[in-house]
């Protein structure tokens, strides 16, 4: 019997869709575009929080991070002395130690072409931690054997266009070695990483591998030399990680480094460890912003955990107003219904039979809108995950699929509640004898103010939306110190220094380049800070203090068009870049060492404490240098010491078009690197990469931003009309007393510009805080970003505008006789 009447009551909803095309059109795609954009940002927060859950037991897995206290400011990373694995295992409560080493990239030859490879070479133990298992072949044996390598299914058809390559042996390369080459076997074939992981690989191989240099592979094993690692280790349910961390603390100050390290330098770090160590939870590590990576790590992505709670709030916000968008139809159409409500009620249905049929309705709607969102979520998910800078094409699993038709199903319930209430509530006698219009007081404010909140949250992502990208513009197109328009950046190959053969080499042939005007050479990319180095550095009869310090040859800043602030910067004229004794410091460093100007700096004498044996050296400030921007906006600029010596990073200056110089490096890179890939980047681009999560932000905000805002211009639109239909009666007679035309749009006007004011005086203040947080992560923000809350309000404002014109013109399309005879 029940179901007969649910497929009564879903009859019924049926006709009623078909009868009405247009409001079914806008009911279902509302709906749906809604859901399909809470769905896409629930999907992609999932993706997030789920970070490393494919390792067994992931809870209970740790990465050993350190952070180096003899640089007063050395940000924490995840690499940790190898010596320290061999200490873990000894320790109660770990029952798995084992590190994974990302130290030199693999190259392989096929089809002719090299291709590099996310090659990772992982100690004992790292494939049962990680719960590896191979699809085919014997992973046990490639990571054991000199010959033998593991593959991901993924990688294998980049490669050979087939995951069948086991046994296929190839020909693989080691970027910066001399030994160039040595032939290896593909002994297993894995899946693919997940794409939601901080450890990505494409190959798995063991130290023990023979293309790798015996100093590598005795280092791999034995950490004798303090290389850093990625250490995780697994930690018994139970256990005290506060005593685990302490022993690893312990064996941390045993190292040699620690030992050799000047008394008065300890003395000066008072309670502080020489190195701190510390475990943090793997299914944490995407969140981890306290980690800086380096010239040895992999590029993982990294998210924050408050924009992805941003995020789902968005798309929780966007599916509430494409919900209040439908409960306000539907409200809308119960009272035109009222005649056939009024009937029904005489002839015997009862409170239960109505709320039945309004929910199975509301149902039906939610359930087509259901779909229909999933049909255009995974339309749009290419484009959100580009977006998004992440492969999400896992999201629309199985399990979201499920989510998502209960929370469809839920929403078809919440959203009958008020149409049902409203249908309950409506006399049948005062009906059925010609009063029409009997929407409660209670039920009209009740929509009015939910279209003042849809309106509301429109104007406050239209805000938070435009700030964001301006001032993600304003980044992005900032001076970073120098001009950057003709200028490439080159990394060296890994293990390569710009003072070696090959390297010299390179350089030598570049500067030859008819398009090349300036070939330099620094530790870091301007923009990037891939070998941060901080030192000791003291005036006489002053205390120390740190600065930053970043290598470069003599022509650094002529390649970079830089011009002294006081005295001369490096010339090649006059320095060579094994001169030890010359120093160039910023005016920030100047300031630092307490000089009360930049000219009273040049000619001074300091002791420098040396990176390669701590022992403190005499340098002399040849001159100062403006502020070059090695940090984003969001870090304070810093003091920076400039000395002369290798590094790794090479640029190069145009002489006339880009594309000539980068033609240029193309040709010349393979004749010395053979055995690696050119890894070569606009200088701009380098500066820009530091925002391109925030790009990312800003254009996927713009978007559920356009969503709201249909939303909620559909929603005044709703607001509009309501309010001419209220005072229907009224206008009619104010015409006949004479009212002119523009009277009667400035009482629309009024009613439905008050209810944006409204929404304004609500979400502004809300979202000038939201505003006012994201621009405090900059050390510079953009002068218009509070121009954003009017830009939002004038916007809102003509909407309304527009709205309210449709509205009156309808209303004033209407006969006055007519309009009171309704």
């Amino acid at each position: 019997m029940r179901g007969t009447v649910a497929l009564q009551n879903s009859r019924v909803g049926l006709r009623l869709l078909l009868k009405d095309t247009a409001y079914s059109l806008v009911a279902v795609l509302g709906l749906a575009v809604g859901l399909a954009v809470c769905l896409l940002l629930l999907g992609y927060a999932r993706y997030s929080w789920e970070y490393n859950s494919q390792v067994p037991d992931a809870d209970q897995v740790y990465i050993v991070k350190q952070r180096n206290n003899l640089q007063l400011g050395a940000p924490w990373s995840d690499q940790a002395p190898l010596l320290l694995v061999s200490a873990a295992s000894h320790i109660p409560g770990v029952t798995n130690a084992t590190a994974y080493l990302t130290w030199f990239p693999l190259t392989v030859e096929a089809n002719g072409q090299l291709r590099r490879l996310r090659s990772v070479t992982v100690l004992p133990g790292f494939a049962e931690l990680m719960g590896l298992r191979a699809r085919q072949g014997d992973l046990s044996a490639a990571l054991s054997q000199p010959d033998s390598f593991a593959i991901t299914e993924g990688a294998a058809i980049r490669l050979f266009g087939t995951t069948n390559v086991l046994g296929r042996t190839v020909l693989l390369r080691l970027d910066a070695t001399d030994q160039t080459s040595s032939m290896a076997r593909i002994a297993a074939v894995l899946p693919d990483s997940p794409a939601n992981t901080t450890i990505p690989y494409e190959t798995l191989s063991g130290p023990d591998l023979g293309l790798m240099p015996q100093f590598i592979r005795a280092e791999a094993t034995s950490g004798q030399s303090e290389w850093p690692g990625n250490l995780l280790v697994r930690v018994r349910a139970g256990s005290s990680l506060t005593a685990i961390t302490e022993a690893l603390q312990k064996a941390a100050e045993t190292a040699p480094s620690v030992q050799k390290v000047p008394p008065e330098m300890k003395d000066r770090l008072g309670d502080r460890k020489v190195m701190d160590i510390r475990l943090a939870p793997l299914r944490d590590a995407y969140f981890d912003h306290e980690v800086t990576p380096n010239f040895l790590s992999w590029p993982v992505e990294r998210g924050d955990a408050a924009v992805v709670a941003g995020l789902v709030a968005i798309g929780l916000l966007i599916l509430a107003l494409a919900a209040i968008n439908y409960v306000n139809l539907a409200t809308i159409r119960v009272i035109r219904r009222q005649r056939e409500i009024a009937m029904r009620k005489v002839l015997g249905a009862g409170r239960r039979r109505l709320t039945l049929q309004f929910v199975a309705e509301s149902l039906l709607v939610s359930i087509l809108a259901t779909l229909t969102g999933l049909l255009l979520a995974s339309i749009a998910l290419p484009l959100f995950g580009e977006l998004m800078h992440r492969d999400l094409r896992g999201v629309l699993s199985l399990g979201n699929f499920a989510a998502a038709l209960g929370i469809g199903l839920i929403l078809g319930l919440l959203t009958a509640l008020h149409p049902a209430w409203v249908a309950l509530r409506l006399p049948p006698s005062l009906v059925l004898a010609g009063r029409s219009g009997m929407e409660s007081m209670t039920s009209k404010h009740l929509r009015q103010v939910l279209s003042v909140l849809q309106v509301a949250v429109a104007l406050g992502l239209v805000s938070l939306t435009a700030a964001i990208s301006l001032q993600t513009r304003f980044a992005m197109g900032g001076s970073p110190g120098f001009d950057p328009a003709q200028l490439l950046v080159v990394q060296l190959p890994v293990g390569e220094m710009s003072g070696d053969e090959k390297a010299r080499g390179f350089r030598a042939a570049l500067a030859q380049q008819p398009g090349i005007a300036g070939v330099a050479v620094s530790s870091d990319p301007v923009g990037q800070s891939k070998e941060p180095w901080s030192t000791e550095v003291r005036r006489e009869g002053m205390a120390p203090v740190t600065l930053d310090v970043k290598s470069v040859s003599p022509n650094f800043f002529d390649v970079y068009g830089v011009r002294s602030i006081a005295g001369r910067l490096f010339d090649p004229q006059l320095d060579q870049e094994t001169d030890a004794g010359a120093l160039v410091i910023n005016a920030i460093a100047a300031r630092t060492l307490g000089f009360a100007s930049p000219q009273l700096a040049v000619g001074q004498t300091l002791l420098f404490r040396s990176s390669e044996n701590r022992a403190l050296i005499t340098k002399r400030i040849v001159g100062v240098a403006p502020e070059i921007r090695f940090y984003s906006l969001r870090e304070a600029p810093r003091a920076i010491a400039y000395d002369l010596s290798g590094g790794t990073t090479i640029t190069v200056r145009a002489s006339g078009l880009i594309a000539d110089a980068e033609r240029a490096v193309r040709t010349s890179f393979p004749r010395y690197f053979p055995n690696s890939v050119l890894e070569m980047s606009s200088a701009r681009d380098v500066y820009a990469a530091n925002y391109a999560d925030d790009d990312h932000l800003a254009r996927l905000l713009s978007l559920a931003t356009a969503v709201a805002i249909l939303i909620a211009a559909f929603g005044t639109h709703v607001l509009a009309a309501d309010a001419v239909e209220r005072r229907t009666g009224e206008i009619a007679l104010r015409r006949l007393f004479g009212a002119r035309r523009r009277d009667i749009c400035g009482l629309i006007a009024r009613e439905v510009g008050a209810a944006v004011l409204l929404s304004a005086a609500i979400a502004l203040p809300l979202a000038a805080l939201a505003i006012a947080r994201y621009l405090s992560t900059y050390t510079e923000q953009t002068p218009i970003a509070f121009w954003t809350l009017v830009f939002a309000t004038l916007s809102a404002l003509a909407i309304a505008a527009l709205a309210a014109a449709r509205s009156a013109w309808t209303a004033l399309s209407l006969k006055p006789a007519v309009a009171l005879q309704s």
